[in-house]
Parts: C-alpha cells; sequence; structure tokens
C-alpha cells in the first residue's frame, strides 16, 4: 500500500471520529438543557379543613347542613376569620342567615352570615311586610327537633268545645283540632346540640313568620288550646295560605277521627257547637252531616 493511501485513510478516520464525538457532545447538551427546563415538582403544601359553602347561596338564605362542607386549605392562606375543623363544629351555623352572598367553595365566616340569638337576625330574615312571633310547642307537636329554620309548616289548634244547650239538656264537650294557619316559613327553633355528647335539646318555642293578621291569630289561639306544627314539603304546592287566618273548612271533631265517640247533638237540620276561647264564648252552626 502507498504512503499516500495510508494517510488519506488515517485522515478519513480522525475525521469521523471528531464528527461522533462532537454529535454525541451537541446531544449530551441538549439533553441536559431539557431536564433544566423540566418544571420541578415542589413538595405538598401542608393544608388545614376549614368550612366552605356548597353550592351557592345568596342573601337571605338560610343555612342548612347541606350547604357547607370541609375542605382542605393552605395553612398559609388561613385567615383568622375562618372556620376551621377540630375549633368549631358546623352545626354552630345551620339556621344561619346569608347576610352577603357566597359562592360555591368560597370561606363561611362570622361576617358572611348571622346566626339565630345574635343582633340582628330577625331584621336580617324577616321578608318586608311580615312579622316575627313565638308559639310554645312540645316535643311531639314541635316534631321532635326535626324542623329546621328555613321549613314551612301548618300551625294546628286543638281545643275542646262545648255542644249548644239550647235544645240539649246535657251539653257534652268534644275535641276538635283546626289549621289556624298555612305555609309559614319558620325563623328559628331554640334547638341546641352538646357538641361532646352529642344529646339535642328538643326545642319548646318555635318563631315563625307572619303577617300582621296572622300574629294577631296566632297570639289569640295560644290561649285557647294546645298548638302543633306539621312540616310541609320542600316542593311548593297549589295551597294557598289565608292572610286572616280563618280555616274554618280544615277542622276534625273527636267523631270524625274515631268511631268511639259520638257526633255532637244539634238541634234542627243544623249543628250548633259552643266554641270556648278564653272567657269568650262562639256559637258556630254546620250543615249536618248524614247518619
Amino acid at each position: 500500500m502507498s504512503p499516500r493511501r495510508i494517510v488519506f485513510i488515517l485522515i478519513a478516520l480522525l475525521a469521523s471520529g471528531t464528527t461522533i464525538f462532537v454529535g454525541r457532545t451537541w446531544l449530551e447538551g441538549q439533553r441536559n438543557a431539557q431536564v433544566a427546563q423540566a418544571p420541578q415538582e415542589q413538595p405538598a403544601q401542608p393544608a388545614t379543613q376549614i368550612l366552605v359553602a356548597s353550592g351557592d347561596l345568596g342573601v337571605g338564605d338560610f343555612v342548612r347542613p347541606e350547604n357547607m362542607r370541609w375542605q382542605s386549605w393552605p395553612n398559609d392562606g388561613v385567615a383568622k376569620t375562618y372556620v376551621v375543623s377540630g375549633q368549631r363544629p358546623m352545626e354552630d351555623f345551620i339556621g344561619a342567615v346569608v347576610r352577603t352572598s357566597l359562592s360555591d367553595g368560597e370561606p363561611i365566616t362570622e361576617d358572611r352570615v348571622v346566626r339565630p340569638g345574635d343582633r340582628g337576625f330577625l331584621a336580617a330574615v324577616l321578608q318586608p311586610g311580615y312579622r316575627a312571633i313565638s308559639i310554645p310547642i312540645s316535643a311531639a307537636a314541635g316534631l321532635n327537633g326535626l324542623a329546621f329554620p328555613g321549613d314551612h309548616v301548618d300551625v294546628l289548634l286543638t281545643m275542646s268545645v262545648t255542644e249548644d244547650a239550647t235544645d240539649n239538656p246535657n251539653p257534652k264537650s268534644h275535641q276538635v283540632s283546626e289549621t289556624i294557619l298555612s305555609d309559614v316559613r319558620v325563623l328559628a327553633m331554640d334547638q341546641k346540640s352538646d357538641d361532646k355528647t352529642k344529646d339535642g335539646t328538643i326545642p319548646k318555642t318555635a318563631t315563625l313568620e307572619v303577617t300582621p293578621k296572622q300574629a294577631e291569630v296566632v297570639a289569640l289561639v295560644t290561649e285557647m288550646g294546645k298548638l302543633s306544627l306539621t312540616l310541609r314539603s320542600l316542593a311548593r304546592d297549589a295551597v294557598e295560605t289565608s292572610d286572616s287566618g280563618d280555616s274554618r273548612l280544615s277542622y276534625t271533631f273527636d267523631s270524625d277521627a274515631t268511631q268511639l265517640v259520638r257526633p255532637p247533638v244539634f238541634a234542627g237540620s243544623q249543628r250548633k257547637v259552643n266554641v270556648i276561647r278564653g272567657d269568650a264564648e262562639t256559637k258556630l252552626t254546620f250543615p249536618r252531616s248524614a247518619e
């Protein structure tokens, strides 16, 4: 082999080796640049569970259990006004009224709601032209603690009436139940819960939202007999509320409830009943039912 060919081969080998080295160096540099530009995973920030709105809440809305939830929140973003899990129970805000609107996931704070017992609670929840009035109730009559602020109820009166003694030498007393108010909103129930024992205190009074005329009716019937509440469905129906509170079309005598009690004795073709309301006595006349 001639010296010229040997020199040519050596030059070719040197050139190819240099090309391979330069190419490998360039590829390594590109790989390092991509790794440097890749986002670095940040360590997880410690989080705290705070109370937030579950769904949107408007001004004047009652806060129900389904309107709240606990949500993780970065520790460095927890304000002093936030309600932190373990420091305060969610039950403290059940029945509160929204003072300023809350969006889904927005923290619930004391300045955004007004709770029963707080100053200005009734003023914040009452509709224009309505009044707030409280009535005494028993455990059973108050739905055993199952009625909450914002629910709608009917108010029933159970009282004693006496037959007309004009044509009846032996008038008897009968029990009658009457719906005096229909579809009224509950503003507050004096129900409290012990956070440690979880024992509930059955409410003894209910505060209702009524018209001025209905307030007069409630004040009167409170002295006449026993009041009871019946819970209405959240779905609104077509039953209209009577502003006067006169619901004589909806009443039930004891003889209508059980066959063991004889119907009241009435004279002529009409039934006459004396309704005793405190010191006042009113005579009511009803068509005779078919026997």
